[in-house]
């Protein structure tokens, strides 16, 4: 379940730090958080796709992994991240 190319360019265009941004833990945690709430849909009607599955969980982590390294370089970032994304309560 992979994002068509112009949902992928707007997300960047939105969370990019800088113009020519595209690999910023910004940039990847809201590509990855927009993959997996596409998964997560997907899910609602396909119950049984376990592979699947496994990719979400994979994609998951590494968005953990991410949040984590901002949360520990540049808090305030993390926070904006967080409050952009609507990730945590």
């Amino acid at each position: 379940m992979s994002i068509s190319i112009e949902e992928k360019q707007g997300v960047i265009k939105e969370f990019a730090v800088h113009e020519a941004d595209t690999g910023s833990p910004e940039v990847q945690v809201a590509i990855l958080t927009h993959r997996i709430r596409t998964l997560t849909e997907h899910f609602k009607t396909h119950k049984q796709d376990h592979q699947s599955r496994r990719g979400l969980l994979i994609l998951v982590g590494k968005r953990k992994s991410l949040i984590s390294y901002l949360k520990r370089k540049d808090f305030k970032r993390y926070q904006e991240i967080l409050k952009r994304l609507e990730l945590r309560k």
